[in-house]
């Protein structure tokens, strides 16, 4: 195992400047994914992540703001702190580092079966989340995060500018979902009187960054549909999603729901780790194009845990 992971290392390009196509030493590559993916936000949780020291995250983080990759401002929730986020240029960077692992791992695999890759997958999954357990995992520290339950003034336009926002700049979606979203949203609220309905959204002060609802209506007796998860560009990283997704679980348990379902697209990979934590499995992955952008369709389930 320890002869194959230093091969990987090596025909990866880890063991040399330049990972992934870029100019980039691998530690500012890994940057570039992990604020892409909303794995940290700040500095300090940068540094526990790739396990680097105070003076090495902050002369990256110096180096990719002179290079305009990415940007820095103050936290709200802690002075000292600087919340990280990718600029437009670091956003297209991480689109062409993606295109690049993408094309990396096709040519690697095409020999291989389905099941062949599929074990690879899995061992890899289970390798990784091993060594995770053995290290410190990363400390993420809430914010003084206010989770109010049901409809709040304001929620449907500030969710929906959240999800337009992201997804335009991420997936190049448009009008068709930012109307899907602001749409079906609103349907859903005329019907938020229904106990087995609700909205869960965080606030930081008076600002929403985040927020997820679970309709209980539109795919039949005894099942949850989970919509419209979305977590602030700013302050992913924090804790929030995970805080988010527990109230949601723990609301289809309470409420005697047989299942619970979700919809959303190959690549988000931050948010899948978040579902499977918290018990969902992929069901089924068709290519489509129910956003107005052709994308492969994921269809999660969790059954109750009650």
């Amino acid at each position: 195992m320890r002869a194959s992971a230093r091969h990987i290392v090596r025909e990866l390009g880890f063991m040399q400047k330049g990972l992934a196509g870029t100019d980039l030493s691998p530690s500012a590559v890994h940057t570039i994914v992990e604020l892409g993916y909303g794995t940290v936000n700040t500095a300090s949780h940068l540094g526990t992540l790739l396990h680097l020291e105070k003076s090495s995250v902050s002369r990256l983080v110096q180096k990719l703001e002179k290079d305009g990759l990415i940007s820095t401002e103050p936290d709200p929730a802690d002075k000292r702190s600087r919340i990280l986020s990718l600029t437009d240029d670091g956003r297209v960077l991480l689109r062409d580092v993606e295109r690049f692992g993408r094309r990396q791992l096709r040519s690697a695999l095409s020999a291989l079966s389905q099941d062949d890759v599929a074990q690879i997958g899995t061992g890899l999954s289970l390798f990784a989340k091993s060594l995770n357990a053995q290290d410190h995992p990363v400390k993420t520290v809430l914010p003084q995060i206010e989770v109010r339950e049901g409809y709040c003034t304001g929620v449907i336009a500030s969710v929906a500018h959240l999800h337009a926002t992201y997804y335009a700049q991420h997936y190049d979606f448009g009008a068709v979902f930012e109307r899907k979203v602001a749409t079906e949203m609103s349907e859903f609220m005329g019907r938020i009187g229904n106990p087995k309905n609700t909205t869960f959204s965080a606030y930081l002060g008076d600002e929403l960054v985040g927020s997820l609802s679970l309709d209980s209506e539109d795919l039949g007796e005894g099942v949850s549909h989970l919509r419209w998860f979305i977590v602030s560009p700013r302050s992913q990283g924090a804790g929030i999603g995970n805080l988010l997704l527990g109230k949601a679980t723990a609301f289809v348990d309470d409420g005697g729901f047989d299942r619970t379902h979700l919809w959303t697209f190959r690549g988000l990979d931050a948010a899948r780790h978040l579902y499977e934590k918290h018990g969902f499995a992929l069901a089924h992955e068709t290519s489509g194009e129910q956003w107005g952008t052709r994308v492969f369709e994921q269809e999660f389930v969790r059954h109750c845990t009650a």
